[in-house]
């Protein structure tokens, strides 16, 4: 999808409350056509704005045409002019996702300790120099963004791009063949589920849910995290790739920063949390 999102009237700070779910979905409410309030993932694996099946043909007053038509979306005071597109899924508990490109050339902060999302003309001072902030730059593919990050595995370690995913709700999916070409050993991680994942378009994708010892995003390392690993349906074409998700980017408060296309993240109050798949073993 191309980029053709632009915003009119954004203010210098643009606050905007925002909730996430037991599913580690990011919900904020938007008003679509200035008369549907929807509840919206930020998804930053996506761009323009894509609404559900259902929402479509059964929740909006408004009738859009989709993929070649603008309308505006409203998200806290800022008015925004999209494009819209259709998918069967969109993140539990939401009528469909916005993507990053809403924000081009602003700087977009998350927090998750004060449940805001504030869209930045200007980066604050403040976080250059905060020495809690890791910074990681952006690398682009295809109007998505990626990040460099590194697994470990009896000694094993990888560094690869990953595709930074607030819409992927889950907290990192590995793509097989970069496993194979870094001799990573698979083959002794510890299984802990598989299962058929369900893709945005209603698609099964096959997973096998394993613990990976440590991931390290820019100077912080996770440990003992269960991931998943993707076994057939690639993500994105012609490119082997690895997701972050917001089970793991929860974890930070962060400042995605698409001016100078770099990112800062600081560990809050849910780093330490358990994840989805250790509560259900016990673990």
């Amino acid at each position: 999808m191309s980029i053709n999102v632009f915003a009119q009237n954004i203010t210098l700070s643009d606050s905007i409350y925002l909730t996430i779910n037991g599913q580690n979905t990011i919900v904020v409410k938007a008003i679509f056509n200035e008369i549907d309030t929807l509840n919206l993932n930020f998804d930053t694996g996506t761009t323009e704005l894509v609404l559900t099946n259902y929402v479509l043909k059964n929740k909006l007053k408004s009738s859009p045409k989709l993929y070649n038509t603008f309308y505006g979306l409203k998200i806290g005071s800022t008015n925004y002019k999209t494009k819209v597109y259709d998918a069967e899924l969109s993140g539990h508990g939401t009528d469909g996702r916005f993507g990053w490109d809403f924000f081009k050339n602003k700087i977009v902060e998350l927090n998750y300790d004060k449940s805001i999302m504030i869209v930045h003309n200007m980066l604050p001072k403040s976080v250059a120099t905060n020495e809690k902030f890791t910074k990681l730059k952006m690398e682009f593919f295809e109007d998505l963004f990626l990040v460099e990050s590194e697994i470990k595995q009896y000694g094993v370690k990888n560094k690869d791009l990953f595709l930074f995913d607030t819409g992927y709700q889950r907290t990192a999916m590995l793509d097989n063949d970069l496993l194979k070409e870094g001799k990573f050993p698979t083959e002794k991680m510890e299984v802990i589920n598989k299962a058929i994942l369900k893709g945005a378009q209603g698609n099964d994708i096959p997973v096998i849910t394993s613990n990976l010892k440590v991931l390290k995003i820019g100077k912080y390392k996770l440990k003992n995290i269960p991931i998943q690993q993707l076994t057939i349906s690639k993500p994105l074409k012609n490119k082997k790739i690895h997701i972050l998700g917001n089970e793991v980017l929860k974890r930070f408060n962060m400042f995605l920063d698409f001016k100078n296309n770099v990112i800062y993240l600081k560990p809050n109050r849910l780093f330490d949390d358990k994840y989805i798949d250790q509560k259900k073993n016990g673990k």
